[in-house]
């Protein structure tokens, strides 16, 4: 599992945000989401499991229910995409 990553299309700007102003961007290397270029971020096993400690109330929280496994950036959802 530890290998396993997940990809989100978010939009260039928020994949920026994630990757460097989000509340998980500021922990170790091994807990951030990672900025791969053209609006697309990707989350190792390790930092989906720091995202999923965000509340709802901030931007960069990840709900997984029925519709899937989605991180929040505002009133929009983007789904996460086993790599």
């Amino acid at each position: 599992m530890r290998d396993e990553a997940w990809v989100v299309e978010v939009g260039e700007k928020n994949a920026a945000w994630l990757a460097t102003e989000s509340r998980t961007a500021r922990l170790a290397r091994e807990y951030r989401p990672v900025d791969l270029g053209d609006g697309r971020v990707r989350y190792s096993a390790r930092a989906l499991g720091a995202a999923r400690e965000l509340g709802e109330e901030e931007d960069g929280f990840l709900t997984d229910d029925a519709d899937g496994l989605r991180v929040w950036i505002g009133d929009d959802a983007f789904e996460l995409d086993r790599e």
